[in-house]
C-alpha cells in the first residue's frame, strides 16, 4: 500500500511538472545578423528552437490575440506574419522600404510600419493586406507607438529629431513635437496620458503629457564609470502597474529604472553589450533585455530588480516579445 502511495505521489509530480512546462511561456527574439528568431523556454531558459525568417530581422509585435507574430525584415522590405502556433510564414505585408518599428492599433487590424529610407509611415489593414496610407513624416523615421485608444499613432524621426503625431481616424500628420537628438522608441503608459520618447544622441529620455504635449520632466542618466558619450538611450518598457519605467540604455550596458510616479532614477541594472529593446513576460514579473554585441538576452526579476540570467542567442539580437 505505501508503494503504491508513493508511485501515486511521484506520478501526481511529474504530471504537475509536465504540465507547467507544457504552461511555460516563450520568448522570441530576432537576430539581426543571422536572418533568424531565437525561441526561448522562460521556465528552462534555454534556446529550443531557432526559425529563419527574411533579411535583417528587428521588430517584433506580436497581435492582440497572441496568434500572430509581425516581423520586420528590414532588408527584404516586408513584414513577415507568422503564425504562432505553426511556426511557419502564412504571409507577407506590403511594408514599404526598410521597415524597423511597428505598432497595431487596438482594433488589432491596422499596422503602423516606419519607413526609415523614404520618410513614410506605411498604414497596412494586416485581415486584407492592403495599405490604407502613407504618410510623411520627418527624416529617418523609426519609433512607432499607438495610444491605448488607439486615437494617435506617434512616429520618431531620427534625424528631424521629431515626434510626429498622426490622427488615426483621418491617416493624417496632425502635429509635430521637438524633443532631443536622434529619438528611437515612444512608449505610452498604461492609461495613454504620458509619452515617454528616448534620444539616443541627446541621451535623454522625454515624458510628455499627452493631451497637452507638454513636457513633464526630462530625465538624464550618469551611471558611474560609464563615459556619457555611451549613454545612448533607446528601449523604453513600463510596468502594467505603473510602477517603473525601464530604459536600455544602448553601448552604456545598463538598464535604468525608473520610479514612474516620480520620475527618478531608481537603479542603473547592469546586462549585456548594446543593450537595444526589452519585453515583459505576460505576468510581468520578469522583463528581458536584447544585448546586440554581446548576443545575448539578459533577464531581469522585476520584483527584486536583479539580472538573474543571461541566454545566449543568435548574432546581433535586437527584437523580442513573449507569447504566455
Amino acid at each position: 500500500m505505501r508503494r503504491t502511495l508513493l508511485s501515486y505521489a511521484l506520478l501526481s509530480c511529474t504530471l504537475l511538472l509536465a504540465a507547467g512546462h507544457a504552461a511555460a511561456s516563450t520568448a522570441w527574439v530576432s537576430n539581426e545578423k543571422d536572418n533568424s528568431l531565437s525561441l526561448i523556454d522562460m521556465q528552462t531558459l534555454q534556446v529550443t528552437d531557432t526559425l529563419p525568417v527574411g533579411q535583417r530581422p528587428r521588430g517584433l509585435l506580436l497581435s492582440h490575440d497572441n496568434k500572430l507574430l509581425y516581423i520586420c525584415a528590414s532588408d527584404s522590405d516586408r513584414v513577415q506574419v507568422m503564425d504562432i502556433a505553426t511556426r511557419k510564414i502564412i504571409k507577407e505585408l506590403p511594408s514599404g522600404k526598410d521597415p524597423e518599428q511597428f505598432a497595431l492599433h487596438p482594433n488589432n487590424r491596422w499596422l503602423y510600419v516606419s519607413n526609415e529610407d523614404d520618410a513614410l509611415v506605411t498604414v497596412i489593414d494586416t485581415e486584407t493586406s492592403k495599405v490604407l496610407g502613407q504618410i510623411n513624416v520627418g527624416v529617418e523615421p523609426e519609433g512607432m507607438a499607438v495610444s491605448p485608444d488607439g486615437k494617435w499613432a506617434v512616429n520618431t524621426s531620427e534625424t528631424t529629431n521629431m515626434l510626429h503625431w498622426i490622427d488615426t481616424s483621418t491617416q493624417t500628420l496632425a502635429d509635430n513635437t521637438l524633443v532631443d537628438q536622434r529619438p528611437r522608441f515612444v512608449e505610452f503608459n498604461p492609461d495613454g496620458s504620458q509619452l515617454w520618447a528616448s534620444a539616443e544622441i541627446g541621451g535623454t529620455v522625454t515624458i510628455l503629457d499627452v493631451a497637452s504635449r507638454k513636457v513633464l520632466k526630462t530625465l538624464t542618466f550618469q551611471i558611474k564609470g560609464v563615459h556619457p558619450d555611451k549613454v545612448q538611450p533607446v528601449g523604453i518598457k513600463l510596468s502594467a502597474d505603473g510602477k517603473y519605467g525601464f530604459v536600455a540604455l544602448g553601448p552604456a550596458n545598463h538598464v535604468a529604472v525608473i520610479d514612474a510616479k516620480t520620475f527618478e532614477i531608481v537603479d542603473y541594472l547592469l546586462v549585456g553589450r548594446r543593450v537595444w529593446q526589452m519585453s515583459f513576460t505576460p505576468d510581468q514579473r520578469q522583463l528581458l533585455a536584447t544585448n546586440g554585441v554581446s548576443g545575448d538576452v539578459s533577464v531581469i526579476d522585476v520584483d527584486s530588480l536583479k539580472v538573474t540570467k543571461s541566454v545566449k542567442v543568435g548574432r546581433y539580437p535586437w527584437g523580442v516579445v513573449v507569447t504566455p
